[in-house]
């Protein structure tokens, strides 16, 4: 008799490789740690924390030394180097712990980077602790807490731009000395009108009016500007976003990089858009969250203490968010006639919703009625209940 012991085999390996980049991890954390203060540092009781990043994310405790370190810390791993041509997320990430832990504490709205070495490749820095995720918060039963940590996200993000609006110059030079190429205001935005454009009328027959594409050649133009640009964790899941008791601090930055900020503050009225389990907010949650973001933002930008020109910045915004979703999202979409929508599917028909409401407020009238005609559109093909599930906490 043959026994198939593949799968037992098949995780048997899976398990002695997990420990081998733990072991990996931690060795490398000891060796940065050690040339940073002079003397040798050990980590013992390594926990391997889960990620769907390419760096091993290990704790570990400090054994007792004579240097001021927190008695547990957190290492970073990038054991592989970076594809030639690509972003390098270790530059990334690297760079953008150094540009906060420059900062005050009080501005900084992440973890401390306590050391970090390009040739190991790895960073260790500060563990917040067993503290719940956004995405913790979200999917509890608990509104009034999920709200709360809503809004602290929201009040995090805005002190996280205005303490970087002026950063962009050290970010590059940083990126620069780490080997990272310099990310520009080009990527992803190439072609974007024409790749929509063409999507839109061959998939739902709907086509796209000239003074649409005048408004989206604004977003782009917007989305390049010199204007409102401060650093951005791009990554902004609600997984990737810690609620302590000095209020939700940051923890991915493997994309990080500078841009303007409207790109985060939009995902505000599309709450983790990037998100693949994205849900729906109750009404008037996205409001506030934008009240809250512009209340630590504005004596940096006071432009937008108007009501009027900030709804309007926000809704171009919006758009060229809306427009980049659909070209990912739109090819892979199951239109049949009603077909029971997953997450995805019922999130468009939402988010092109939300921009049709928004432009009407804005008075960007074409807009408006082109993203009606989208989302009805959409909604025809997918069926009645092409409506996204409000989070856990809202039900």
């Amino acid at each position: 008799m043959t026994v198939d012991t593949s799968s037992a085999g098949d995780a048997g390996v899976r398990a002695e490789a997990g420990e081998l980049a733990v072991a990996a991890a931690v060795a490398a954390g000891e060796a940065v740690l050690t040339r940073r203060f002079g003397s040798a540092i050990t980590l013992v009781s390594p926990e391997h924390l889960s990620g769907s990043g390419p760096a091993t994310v290990v704790r570990a405790r400090v054994v007792s030394s004579s240097f001021a370190l927190p008695r547990t810390l957190v290492v970073k791993h990038y054991p592989d180097p970076p594809e030639p041509g690509r972003v390098d997320p270790f530059a990334q990430e690297a760079v953008s712990y150094q540009l906060f832990t420059a900062l005050a504490p009080d501005e900084r709205m992440c973890p401390e980077l306590l050391a970090h070495d390009g040739g190991d490749r790895v960073l260790v820095i500060e563990d917040l602790g067993r503290a719940p995720t956004l995405q913790d918060k979200l999917a509890a039963r608990d509104s009034r807490a999920a709200e709360r940590a809503l809004l602290s996200w929201a009040r995090s993000l805005g002190r996280l731009h205005a303490s970087t609006a002026s950063r962009e110059a050290d970010f590059n030079a940083l990126l620069r000395r780490l080997g990272g190429p310099v990310r520009t205001d080009n990527d992803g935005l190439a072609g974007l009108a024409d790749d929509v454009e063409e999507l839109l009328s061959e998939l739902l027959d709907v086509p796209v009016p000239e003074a649409v594409r005048e408004r989206i050649a604004e977003a782009v133009a917007q989305a390049r500007s010199a204007a409102f640009r401060a650093f951005s964790p791009v990554e902004l899941a609600p997984e990737n976003n810690l609620v302590t008791g000095s209020g939700v601090r940051f923890l991915d930055f493997e994309r990080g990089r500078v841009r303007t900020a409207l790109v985060d503050a939009s995902c505000l009225r599309l709450p983790f858009v990037s998100d693949p389990r994205a849900m729906a907010l109750p009404a008037g949650m996205s409001e506030a969250m934008i009240a809250a973001w512009r209340a630590e933002i504005v004596d940096v930008w006071p432009s937008f203490a108007d009501d009027v020109e900030l709804a309007r910045q926000l809704t171009i915004s919006e758009m060229l968010q809306v427009w980049q979703i659909t070209r990912e999202l739109l090819p892979h979409l199951n239109l049949s006639r009603h077909a029971t929508p997953v997450s995805r599917e019922a999130a468009l028909v939402t988010w092109w919703r939300e921009l049709a409401r928004h432009a009407g407020y804005s008075r960007l009238t074409e807009v408006a009625e082109h993203s009606t005609r989208v989302a009805a559109a959409l909604a025809a093909r997918l069926g009645p209940h092409a409506d996204l599930a409000f989070y856990p906490a809202f039900r």
